[in-house]
């Protein structure tokens, strides 16, 4: 499966199933913080920002012309100085998930970051996401930090894990 897929430069076409995958980790509540689903309409400024701001790529996997997952590198803290540093993100339709399409994916960010003055990547995950944190270090990431009980899903206190890896010189 990995070796016929297909990464590009996400169109707005594509944002209604960026959402909808998306909004298909939330029931599980391993992947994201949030605990409703979020709409088209919320994530357009989230998708304009990306599509304005060349050096902030948002991508989507796909296969056989249907797109199976999406990878952003998101702005750290938004100030001037962390320019170098991106935030990573990514979400694989529930059918992709463990055929190694985030490996690939992951790499292919990491491979392209020079492109875009990218010098360090850091992945802020769910201290219970267990298959998220071995795929990043797996990778090479590193545990740079924790925020113990930072967020609360169905009144259960999680941990959030940053781990990070410099990609540039």
């Amino acid at each position: 499966m990995v070796d016929q897929i297909i990464y590009r430069e996400a169109q707005l076409s594509d944002l209604p199933i960026i959402v909808a995958i998306y909004n298909s980790t939330i029931p599980g509540r391993m992947v994201t913080a949030d605990t409703e689903e979020v709409t088209v309409a919320e994530r357009k400024p989230w998708f304009s920002a990306h599509y304005e701001d060349k050096n902030r790529p948002l991508w989507v996997a796909e296969q056989d012309g249907k797109v199976c997952g999406w990878l952003s590198l998101s702005s750290f803290y938004g100030r001037p100085a962390y320019r170098a540093t991106v935030e990573i993100s990514v979400y694989l339709d529930t059918n992709a998930r463990g055929k190694g399409l985030g490996t690939n994916f992951v790499n292919y960010a990491i491979d392209h970051c020079h492109e875009f003055g990218i010098k360090t990547i850091l992945a802020f995950i769910f201290g219970h996401n267990i298959p998220s944190l071995r795929l990043f270090e797996r990778l090479g990431f590193e545990k740079w930090g924790a925020y113990p009980k930072v967020a609360e899903l169905d009144s259960i206190e999680r941990d959030l894990v940053i781990l990070g890896k410099r990609v540039n010189e």
